[in-house]
């Protein structure tokens, strides 16, 4: 071609025929919202609401005190207690016979300081304490305490021992959990001492043909009298029971028994006693055995007690 080639430009379209023309947009203006007049009761509300905070706090770290650190506390002093013993027993091993051991068997009875151990076979093989002259509270930090005046492991009378339920060590926190023939395993440094707890209340009518069946039971029984059952001093002596911090009476050498009965026709009882219920001391938990069997200790020799479950 001998003339110019004509280029037609490609217009591109405006905007504003392509969208409609946009309306203004009314602009809304946010104003803050006042806060409310802080008067009299909304203080008040919010002194009252930070006071439970801070009381809710301050009981939750006395929970974990009482628990946890006093546990700490109370196994260390235990385990210096029972390295003790053990030192003491080692000492004094070679001067003595095993001739007539509970004749022999000697206590040191100082105030605070551990002269037995006790077993629990059925709390499992780790339960074991050293058991303390004295109640007071410094004696029960370190473990369970023999209450001072009542017999010793194996005689006749009542062998009472106390002890916390919540921190401390806590030894008989499970003390509930025991049931009738269950047994209580105490060592002294020349005998092995084996109580059974005895039937409870709701027991005793049908023991007989009941539970008394059971291996373990063979030397448990009620302790009443069959022919004059309100009239035998242990008429009142169950297994377990729930007193009051005043019934001094269940760690009598006759427990509930108010007159006087010779030595020669006690029973060997051990009572137990702690705090009922937990993190509470209005009532007494009380557990009674009865002394079923006593081994002299010799090299190697284990109640076979302490294998129960």
């Amino acid at each position: 071609m001998d003339g110019a080639t004509e280029l037609i430009p490609r217009l591109a379209p405006r905007l504003e025929d392509v969208l409609p023309n946009p309306e203004p947009e009314t602009v809304k203006v946010l104003r803050p919202t006042p806060e409310p007049v802080d008067g009299p009761v909304r203080k008040a509300v919010r002194a009252f609401g930070e006071l439970m905070i801070t009381a809710g706090l301050v009981i939750l770290l006395f929970v974990v005190y009482e628990v946890y650190v006093t546990d700490l506390i109370s196994a260390g002093k235990q385990d210096e207690a029972t390295t003790a013993l053990d030192d003491e027993w080692n000492k004094d091993s070679n001067t003595v016979e095993p001739v007539d051991p509970q004749r022999q068997a000697q206590y040191d009875l100082a105030d605070g300081k551990a002269f037995a151990k006790m077993y629990i076979p059925v709390f499992g093989p780790d339960y074991h304490f050293s058991i303390v002259e004295g109640t007071t509270d410094k004696n029960l930090e370190v473990g369970p305490g023999h209450y001072i005046g009542t017999a010793l492991p194996g005689n006749p009378g009542n062998f009472a021992v106390a002890g916390h339920r919540v921190g401390k060590g806590a030894p008989f926190n499970d003390l509930d959990l025991l049931s009738s023939c269950d047994a209580i395993v105490v060592e002294t440094q020349t005998t092995w001492v084996v109580y059974r707890m005895l039937p409870t209340t709701a027991e005793e009518a049908g023991w007989a043909e009941g539970k008394a069946k059971n291996p373990k039971c063979a030397k448990v029984a009620p302790l009443k009298d069959k022919a004059n059952p309100g009239g035998s001093p242990y008429a009142k002596t169950v297994g377990q029971e729930i007193v009051t911090p005043q019934q001094g009476e269940v760690i009598s050498p006759v427990p509930h028994f108010t007159g006087d009965l010779p030595a020669a026709q006690q029973a060997a009882l051990m009572t137990l006693t702690t705090c009922h219920p937990r993190f509470s001391d209005k009532q007494r938990l009380i557990v009674h055995a009865v002394l079923t069997m006593s081994y002299p200790k010799a090299a190697g020799f284990v109640p076979p007690e302490l294998k129960e479950q």
